[in-house]
């Protein structure tokens, strides 16, 4: 989000700072692991879906005007294995509202039971007999470490600084200024957009410590055995199950990296910034594969490639954040995105540019608004 925001700012000739505490882009956050899934059709509600088109746009503009590639419309698969309808927040009913918001919006897609899933797609072979499936065509993979860079280098020729390895540590307001207290440094601005995902709650206090959870997730590579299952065009994919763990994604293989990246979703085991466990233990990596990945996927080993962790910075109802501060003047706050907002990051970024220059924005934003938790007061 922040390296969006800064590169559509310059982009509208705004005298704009952008500081992390770390050198962008980076794996300590949750933009990091080569890949993350893009698609229009979002079921985690309508509000998201403009945002998720515009942002494949952008992208699209950002590669002609970088000559990089970041944007692989490989196409989407989402399923479930598992049909137990009569739960509101049950997996089926995401399938089935990425389905609903498709039709409404007249994305391209089909509907696939389990035969029709393994005749196109045999790497999912041992998938249960009761899946459902949406495939979108339009649907693929970004690569956000190069989006990151493209924006933070489109930025700087622009105008921008971007000042790294700077930690901040308080925000005020004063005058209408707003003082941003360094480690290294003390900044002012007339406005500050804090896109800081993990480290939000302790940077800004309440409401957002008494909202926020962080939950930790696995990026695990597996070695490929069957190459011929997996052919250049394999979808990326998520798949639920019955259960909140029964969850996980992954991608098509990279090109001469010879491994398929799966990824957990996992809500039940809270963490923090300090506290992260950085490593994936070889017991857990196996225990992934035997529960998620074996039950789903052919084709694969439990040789694990490389891995890596990533940080969801996760709301009370999995939405997004992007609201003034309750009680700092002139203060923006974009996050958390509760594990799915890269694929919308290029469009949040321009949006909140026009907000901040126009006054208004072209896509609306008003879902994302503190005042539906009760814990968040307005000043």
């Amino acid at each position: 989000m922040g390296a969006a925001t800064l590169y559509q700012l310059a982009k509208r000739g705004v005298k704009v700072l952008g500081i992390d505490r770390f050198a962008p882009p980076h794996d300590q956050g949750s933009s990091h692991g080569d890949t993350r899934i893009t698609r229009q059709a979002v079921g985690e509600g309508a509000a998201y879906v403009p945002l998720a088109i515009r942002a494949q746009q952008i992208w699209r503009e950002l590669e002609a005007e970088t000559n990089l590639p970041l944007f692989e419309q490989c196409g989407v698969l989402i399923m479930t294995s598992s049909t137990t309808p009569d739960a509101a927040d049950d997996a089926p009913d995401f399938t089935r509202s990425t389905i609903d918001l498709a039709r409404q919006y007249g994305i391209e897609h089909d509907v696939l039971d389990a035969r029709q899933i393994r005749q196109r797609f045999p790497q999912f072979a041992p998938i249960d007999d009761s899946a459902l499936g949406y495939f979108e065509p339009g649907g693929g993979y970004v690569r956000p470490e190069r989006c990151i860079e493209a924006q933070l280098t489109r930025a700087r020729q622009l105008g921008a600084t971007l000042v790294t390895g700077e930690t901040v540590l308080e925000l005020h307001t004063e005058s209408g200024q707003v003082q941003v207290i360094g480690q290294g440094a003390n900044y002012h601005a007339k406005r500050a957009i804090v896109c800081a995902g993990m480290w939000s709650a302790p940077l800004l206090g309440a409401p957002f410590d008494g909202l926020l959870r962080v939950c930790r997730q696995q990026l695990n590579w597996y070695r490929l055995d069957q190459p011929a299952l997996y052919p250049s065009h394999s979808p990326s994919f998520i798949i639920h199950g019955a259960g909140d763990i029964d969850a996980c994604y992954g991608f098509p293989p990279i090109p001469g990296e010879g491994s398929v990246k799966i990824a957990t979703e996992q809500y039940s085991t809270d963490s923090s910034p300090d506290h992260l466990d950085r490593q994936v233990s070889e017991a857990d990596a196996q225990a992934m594969f035997q529960h998620l990945v074996r039950p789903n996927l052919a084709g694969l080993l439990p040789e694990l490639v490389k891995s890596s962790v990533c940080a969801y910075t996760v709301t009370p109802d999995s939405g997004f954040i992007i609201d003034q501060h309750p009680r700092l003047a002139n203060v923006t706050v974009v996050s958390a995105c509760s594990g799915h907002g890269f694929k919308h990051s290029a469009a949040i970024g321009e949006a909140l540019a026009q907000q901040l220059v126009d006054g208004h924005s072209t896509l609306d934003l008003g879902a994302f608004s503190l005042a539906r938790f009760a814990a968040a007061p307005r000043a």
